[in-house]
């Protein structure tokens, strides 16, 4: 379910990524089993190639590292969080169409 395109995170490389990097972060966190987090999917692949020069893009799986979730009040998937500067600066919960996650980006981040 995880492209090249896309990183797959862990915990210690969750915490890397939104410390280090000088683009915004967008985290997708999905789990396998989730119907809604797959239709998702191919929504985030293309976003990746629109904002690849100016946004990372990474998925964290909530069955496997529950304790980011809870750290960030995640209760139901999928949801993103937008990062920027090591900070939290916004989030978005359940399947949004390209769009939807269009707006929502553009309103958060600038784009090259």
């Amino acid at each position: 379910m995880v492209s090249n395109n896309i990183l797959n995170l862990t915990e210690e490389s969750f915490q890397d990524l939104i410390a280090q990097t000088k683009l915004p972060v967008l985290i997708d966190f999905w789990a396998e089993w989730c119907g809604p987090c797959k239709m998702f999917a191919p929504i985030l692949e293309e976003i990746f190639e629109k904002y690849k020069n100016c946004l990372i893009i990474a998925k964290i799986n909530v069955d496997n590292f529950p304790k980011i979730a809870s750290k960030y009040s995640v209760s139901s998937i999928p949801t993103l969080l937008l990062f920027n500067n090591n900070e939290l600066i916004s989030t978005k919960t359940g399947v949004l169409s390209k769009v939807e996650i269009n707006k929502f980006l553009n309103s958060h981040i600038n784009i090259v």
